[in-house]
């Protein structure tokens, strides 16, 4: 083998380096903290959303999709049955605060909005769906074990 011939080949494939493994799966972790503050954000300022005169109730039917879709990327960028509560955490406190009156009196989500209410309760329910079905998901087969 030549001088050349050597610095053609690739080099073997094989699992990646565990630091840049840790790195992404860091980073989805950051991805999915922020992007559950985000919906959070998207679905109050959506509870309010009216069609002549009445509310439609379109941010519950957010939150079910939007929960779902982050508890499964939680799980897939961490590779951690409890990574469902990274977005899971922000959205709940953001749901606390957006229900406590301020100083001045204004309130995001008032106790006589139904959609906001329901919000809450469908949220609430898919963290604990998604969450209990990463509990009780068999563990992934290992190759040669």
């Amino acid at each position: 083998m030549t001088v050349e011939d050597a610095q053609d080949t690739p080099p073997p494939a094989g699992p990646p380096p565990r630091l840049l493994d840790l790195g992404v799966r860091v980073a989805g972790a950051i991805v999915v903290v922020v992007a559950g503050v985000l919906t959070g954000v998207l679905e109050l300022l959506l509870a309010t959303v009216r069609v002549g005169g009445q509310l439609i109730g379109v941010s519950v039917l957010l939150v079910i999709g939007a929960n779902i879709a982050l508890s499964w990327f939680a799980h897939e960028a961490v590779g951690r049955r409890w990574a469902v509560a990274l977005p899971a955490v922000p959205w709940f406190a953001l749901m606390v605060v957006a229900a406590i009156r301020t100083n001045e009196g204004d309130l995001l989500l008032a106790g006589d909005n139904w959609v906001g209410l329901a919000m809450i309760v469908a949220g609430a329910m898919t963290f604990a769906v998604m969450g209990f079905r990463q509990i009780l998901a068999p563990p992934p087969l290992t190759l040669g074990g």
